[in-house]
């Protein structure tokens, strides 16, 4: 599994060879007519409690954006589903992300790199975020309380926060606190009545999800 794969044609899985293993990855492109210049790279909630590339809020962020015109990547983490390898508790997370961003801006060279991510996978998108031309950024639910924010830098580009007044793992409040003491603060969508899982809410978040990021839209894509 050495061989880098081209970027798919159709939406489907694919597996892209990782720093502890193959990766397992999930493509979903727009409807054809409506592709933009961009990849949107979307990193799931914690593994340990069950977070997979196909839990509902990842599904529905790719499904926003591949509706926008971008083409979205959803992978497992290591030791998750067909992902090799064994949690590593941020560390090697991080790692995976950048080979699937390094797969993407080998394969599309010209195409804007967004990253998302919702909860354990929020803080894990900000840490790689560091390292790369990010253009949009996206955090769902972030996990601050649970994982070490103090030490993370706000993404130098756009950034779209969105959270759940009623969020019942992280503390709304805490949230707030901590985008008041950051000097570049996001674009923060809260959404009353939600829980951590946005249940019965997904085409809310959906909708906040589009109307955060549509004024930063790539140009559309050609050939």
């Amino acid at each position: 599994m050495d061989a880098l794969p081209d970027f798919p044609v159709e939406s489907g899985p694919l597996r892209l060879p990782g720093p502890a293993g193959a990766l397992e990855l999930m493509i979903d492109l727009p409807e054809p007519g409506t592709e933009r210049a961009g990849v949107a790279v979307i990193c799931h909630p914690n593994p340990p409690d069950g977070g997979t590339l196909h839990n509902k809020v990842v599904t529905m962020t790719a499904r926003a954006l591949s509706e926008l015109g971008l083409a979205a990547v959803r992978f497992n983490f290591r030791g998750v589903g067909q992902s090799e390898g064994s949690f590593d508790n941020g560390r090697g997370e991080t790692l995976d992300l950048l080979a699937v961003t390094d797969w993407v801006r080998k394969v599309r060279p010209a195409d804007q790199l967004w990253l998302a991510g919702f909860s354990f996978g929020s803080w894990v998108a900000l840490q790689g975020a560091r390292h790369l031309p990010v253009k949009q950024m996206i955090s769902i639910a972030p996990p601050v309380g649970l994982r070490p924010f103090a030490g993370v830098l706000p993404p130098s580009c756009p950034w779209l926060v969105v959270m759940g007044e009623a969020d019942d793992l992280v503390d709304p409040q805490a949230v707030y606190a901590w985008i008041d003491t950051l000097k570049d603060k996001p674009t923060l969508v809260r959404m009353p009545d939600t829980g951590h899982f946005f249940h019965r809410r997904l085409m809310d978040l959906r909708g906040a999800i589009k109307n955060g990021v549509r004024k930063n839209l790539p140009p559309p894509r050609h050939g």
